[in-house]
């Protein structure tokens, strides 16, 4: 046999192992001890759900995740039906097949699949999704990221907020986030805002996210004067046009000095880059879960790089510290949700000892990057399937 036949019959073999061919969805939910919607409530028990996804190849090989949101079923199985038959390597073909296979919808589905396909492609290489990405960092600066603000419970005046930050503080945070009430009033928020700059501005980098919560503009503007005085790091989806229209926040920019960060609640690539364009945020947001997996967040990553802007990424995971492992214009990782209650916002599924438990920092303020295959992370299966309410195979 001639060397170019031997090549061909060598690359169709490697294509034909390579080929996904069996795709299985499955919803599941879990308890969340200490929260009610998205309030601090000590002693309150909710529900949270969350989709698990396993991707394998003709040869057997398998990649896993577990992640996305409770709504983005539907979506999630157009993707998988999208990527059967295509190579396991070929992200970028899947990124895209699965952007027109959503392009009437938000997207919320593909993440999962994207992250799948990623630890897929690392397991069978016997390397971390954050060395395929060129990752150079092995520790992640954390900041404690809050549940937002009630009437009752942990977090319910300004002086609890700064008693749980100082309380983060002794446990090696250096970096704070406030979400805030979700009533659509400024008071509470200011006070609290006012009174973290008080307490411990100089010894933490301070955030705030209302959650897209105030009614006006003249709001956002003196909560954002507010974190002015204060020395607030940012300031972030102040109001609720919910981070969409630049003009305004553009506007904003001008009339304050603490940076603004937005980006969560605008979905992809292109959205992103025209908020950006069009000078509404100083930061940019990205979430692996939200914005096409891991191979959107490093597209987003790279946009933000070349512009010369920092790219935070949005909640805690394992995907997020792949990908902060391998970006250069980044500081924080989020963990989320927390409070005085000790509500844990992940599901308990690991098998690893991988962990976004706030007590889990360590004393310099950092969480570990997984060193493992893929995302290096193992899932407890039989908890998964015990507790779930949808299961979906695509072959």
């Amino acid at each position: 046999m001639a060397q170019s036949e031997q090549t061909t019959a060598r690359d169709t073999t490697a294509s034909a192992a390579t080929k996904i061919t069996r795709v299985e969805l499955i919803m599941f939910s879990y308890p969340m001890v200490g929260v009610a919607g998205g309030v601090d409530q000590p002693g309150v028990t909710t529900h949270r759900s969350r989709m698990a996804v396993t991707i394998e190849t003709a040869d057997g090989a398998v990649g896993s995740y577990v992640g996305g949101q409770g709504n983005s079923m539907a979506q999630a199985a157009a993707c998988a039906r999208a990527v059967i038959g295509l190579d396991c390597f070929a992200r970028e073909l899947a990124y895209e097949r699965i952007r027109r296979q959503l392009r009437k919808e938000d997207r919320m589905g593909a993440g999962v699949i994207d992250i799948a396909l990623w630890d897929l492609a690392g397991r069978r290489l016997g390397a971390s999704v954050s060395a395929l990405l060129g990752g150079g960092r092995d520790r992640l600066k954390a900041y404690a990221s809050t549940w937002f603000g009630g009437d009752t419970g942990g977090l319910a005046s300004p002086e609890a907020y700064a008693d749980f930050a100082e309380a983060c503080y002794d446990k090696g945070y250096r970096a704070f986030k406030i979400h805030g009430w979700q009533d659509g009033g400024i008071e509470r928020d200011i006070a609290a805002v006012l009174e973290l700059g008080r307490r411990v501005g100089g010894r933490m980098a301070l955030m705030h996210d209302s959650g897209c919560s105030f009614r006006t503009f003249a709001d956002a503007l003196a909560v954002g004067r507010a974190c002015d005085a204060a020395g607030f790091f940012w300031y972030e989806d102040p109001y609720s046009d919910g981070g969409l229209a630049a003009h305004s926040h553009r506007r904003l920019r001008e009339l304050i000095k603490t940076p603004l960060l937005l980006g969560e609640h605008v979905r992809g690539l292109e959205s992103l880059a025209n908020l950006v364009l069009a000078d509404g945020t100083d930061f940019v947001r990205a979430d692996p879960d939200f914005d096409i997996g891991i191979t959107g967040t490093m597209k987003i990553a790279h946009f933000a790089e070349a512009l010369g802007l920092d790219v935070e990424l949005h909640a805690p995971g394992p995907a997020q510290r792949h990908c902060m492992a391998a970006i250069r214009n980044t500081n924080y990782y989020e963990l989320s949700m927390v409070g005085p209650s000790g509500a844990h916002f992940s599901a308990p599924v690991y098998t690893c000892g991988y962990s976004d438990h706030l007590d889990d920092v360590a004393p310099d303020g950092t969480f570990p990057v997984p060193t493992g295959p893929g995302l290096g992370v193992s899932y407890d299966w039989d908890y998964i399937r015990s507790h779930a309410s949808a299961q979906l195979v695509v072959e």
